[in-house]
């Protein structure tokens, strides 16, 4: 899967009554979580873990620029 041009590496957890979805940026090594119901389209999960990971990245890239 790839985030903002990146490859992004996915891991789903099954956590008991919850889903643990982990992103980590290929290049960066950056690594974040979400937590989701199981419920949830496998799709949207990854979906919503590269937003975050995206978000983190520009944030990361942000502080850099100061």
């Amino acid at each position: 899967m790839s985030g903002g041009g990146n490859e992004v590496i996915i891991e789903i957890l099954q956590v008991g009554n919850a889903v643990k979805v982990v992103a980590v940026d290929a290049k960066s090594g950056l690594e974040v979580s979400i937590v989701g119901s199981p419920s949830m389209s496998e799709e949207m999960l990854k979906r919503n873990a590269v937003k975050k990971l995206n978000y983190m990245l520009e944030k990361q890239n942000a502080g850099r620029a100061r």
